[in-house]
């Protein structure tokens, strides 16, 4: 009897599936968080009886077989792509993404980084970096006299100066999309990797070939929808339990068998 081992399992898968809820339900108001999603296969059968074999010497065919499945296990825990709300801050350093797109980062060893959290700042040297002092690839530096700064639907920063009625473009900001984004490796900190699932990343202009639109004085909220992940998490709560009740019938039947004379 396996039944104790497929109930073990199911308990480890449910556990599982807690545990992805309760990463979403943390990062409930994390900017630009996209919610995982675990999602589970089954195992290996043994095939007592395979269909289609023969059953008799006349050649009759078993229409359906036996075969015994042996449990569950992870697949995958992937991204589901949401569009979150925009939430309005009026910060000139603040930019949302409406669309697919991602805005590049240079971390400090040099490599790229991605990420849809647009809270920018300026650091001392007048550079666009993240909260955490990464820079934005696109190199963005603002003179020290910026009175305000304005970022177009498409990119393009312009800086106003107290002493010019006109703005002086200094730069435009791209973004970054993906053949497939769910191929990506998170790394924390709100921040992505390319991986060769995800594809090459393919970088444009925003507003063309799909890749989306800014929209500065905003940020992005999260993409957890705390009504469907309680709903979730009583379903996985409920599913531990059966195949901790599946557990106790299997030991009571074992200790039925060894009572026996």
């Amino acid at each position: 009897m396996n039944a104790l081992k497929i109930a073990a399992t199911g308990m480890s898968a449910q556990q599982m599936r807690v545990d992805v809820i309760s990463n979403n339900i943390a990062n409930m108001s994390t900017t630009a968080y996209q919610p995982r999603v675990a999602e589970f296969a089954d195992l290996l059968y043994q095939q007592h009886l395979p269909p289609g074999a023969i059953s008799s010497q006349t050649g009759t065919i078993v229409p359906a077989g036996i075969q015994m499945g042996m449990g569950v296990r992870p697949s995958t825990v992937s991204m589901e792509i949401v569009q979150g709300a925009l939430s309005p801050t009026g910060g000139d350093l603040d930019i949302a993404i409406e669309g697919r797109g991602f805005f590049e980062i240079t971390l400090p060893s040099g490599d790229a980084a991605y990420t849809r959290d647009g809270k920018f700042n300026r650091n001392a040297e007048g550079l666009v970096v993240t909260a955490d002092g990464f820079e934005l690839a696109d190199n963005i530096t603002i003179p020290n006299d910026t009175r305000r700064l304005s970022i177009s639907r498409d990119g393009e920063v312009t800086a106003f100066f107290d002493n010019a009625t006109a703005g002086q473009t200094i730069g435009t900001i791209t973004m970054t999309v993906f053949a497939n984004v769910k191929g990506l490796e998170a790394m924390g900190g709100n921040l992505y990797r390319e991986t060769e699932a995800s594809g090459a990343p393919i970088v444009g202009e925003p507003g063309t070939e799909g890749i989306g639109l800014m929209r500065q004085g905003y940020l992005e909220d999260s993409g957890v929808d705390v009504v469907e992940e309680i709903s979730e998490l009583i379903e996985a709560q409920r599913g531990y339990e059966l195949n901790s009740k599946i557990i106790t019938a299997a030991d009571e039947m074992y200790a039925a068998t060894t009572r026996i004379r």
